[in-house]
Parts: C-alpha cells; sequence; structure tokens
C-alpha cells in the first residue's frame, strides 16, 4: 500500500512568509490534485517554540544564514518560522486539507532541529511517522512540498534507510537554493540513495 507524505506546506514556508520558498505556492494545486490519488495523505508540520535553537534571533550577533553548531550538529540559522500556534505555521487556505488523516508534528526541541518527517536532525527521536505508516501497512510513500534541498530531502532520504519504495512527486516540490546548486544537489543525492522521480500528471 501507499501513502502520500506532504511535506511543511505551511504559511511560512510560501512566499510573503518568514521563510519563503521561491514559487512555493505553485506546488499547493499539486499537491491538492495528487491527494484524490491516494487513500491514505500525511501532513508534516514544523512547530516550533519561540526560542527554537535553529533561530538566528536565538543567537546574539549572528544573521539568518550563518551555520553554528546545534547539539553537535551543523546548523543552518534561520530566520524565525511556523512559531507554535501562530498564523505561519498553519497550513495555507488554498490547501485542501479534507483527505490529510494525521499532521506530524516536528521541530518542538528548542536544541535540535528537525528536517525530516521521520526523525530529529541527530536521529535521536522518532515523531511517530515510521509507526504510524506500519500500523496501515504502508510500504510505499510518495513525498512533496518543501523545501527540495532540506525537509523534503532528509523526509525522502530517511523513508528510503527504512526501507520504504520512495518516490519524489519532482513538480510538487521547490528549494530553498541557499547556495547555488543546492536543489540540483539534492536531487542527486536522493537518486543516489534510491528515491524514484515521478511527475505528478503520472499518477493517474
Amino acid at each position: 500500500m501507499d501513502a502520500l507524505l506532504l511535506v511543511d506546506l505551511q504559511n511560512d514556508f510560501l512566499p510573503g512568509g518568514a521563510l519563503g520558498v521561491p514559487e512555493g505556492d505553485r506546488v499547493i494545486p499539486v499537491a491538492n490534485r495528487v491527494q484524490k490519488c491516494f487513500d491514505l495523505v500525511i501532513a508534516t508540520a514544523d512547530w516550533h517554540p519561540p526560542d527554537h535553537g535553529s533561530f538566528a534571533s536565538a543567537h546574539p550577533g549572528r544573521e539568518a544564514g550563518d551555520v553554528i553548531e546545534l547539539s553537535g550538529l551543523a546548523q543552518v540559522l534561520w530566520p524565525d518560522h511556523c512559531v507554535q500556534h501562530s498564523d505561519g505555521a498553519e497550513f495555507p487556505p488554498e490547501l485542501d486539507t479534507a483527505k490529510i488523516a494525521k499532521v506530524i508534528q516536528k521541530g518542538m526541541d528548542p536544541g535540535i532541529d528537525s528536517y525530516s518527517g521521520f526523525f530529529d536532525n541527530g536521529r535521536q527521536n522518532a515523531t511517530g511517522l515510521d509507526e504510524y505508516l506500519r500500523e496501515r501497512g504502508i510500504d510505499t510513500v510518495y513525498v512533496m512540498g518543501l523545501a527540495t534541498d532540506y525537509c523534503v530531502k532528509y523526509t525522502a532520504l530517511d523513508a528510503v534507510s527504512l526501507g520504504y519504495e520512495t518516490w519524489l512527486i519532482e513538480d510538487g516540490c521547490r528549494g530553498v537554493e541557499v547556495a547555488p546548486g543546492d536543489i540540483e544537489r539534492a536531487l542527486a543525492k536522493m537518486a543516489a540513495a534510491g528515491v524514484r522521480m515521478v511527475k505528478s500528471e503520472d499518477l493517474g
């Protein structure tokens, strides 16, 4: 059985949001269209406390884009985004949420970020997504959302590592591209790990 994973389709990641992904709004119609192809749809969502360690504002003298060490890991600093109970953390009204069976919240621990929908960045704590999928007999996942070179990439890589047949809906993703070539490198890394690529129109 297969499932659709909608990664971080939240207001703050859309153009005009606190951490807007270029053309991020263009994936919303794709998400709405492909949901009908799946019996199980799951969404992930950043759900950060206001003082999250990945926020540049939590580190005086630092700016968004700087890289620090957080919990022993290299951490890119971001603008404050997807703060719990804020409008930026909500799904946009344009997103059809009727079929979303479960929302997996991540990034609640202020001491470590959580790009993947499955684990925190240190892979020390699981989000419950793997258990949820296995309980429902899911062996194949289709991944799309924001952003290609961060949360989408890590979610897809973890899915493969956990034994799921993993597909990336290419036109359902957009990237941040902090450094030139980040998106292409992310796609290449996913492909090398065994993630298969598909276009939304090929899903039926």
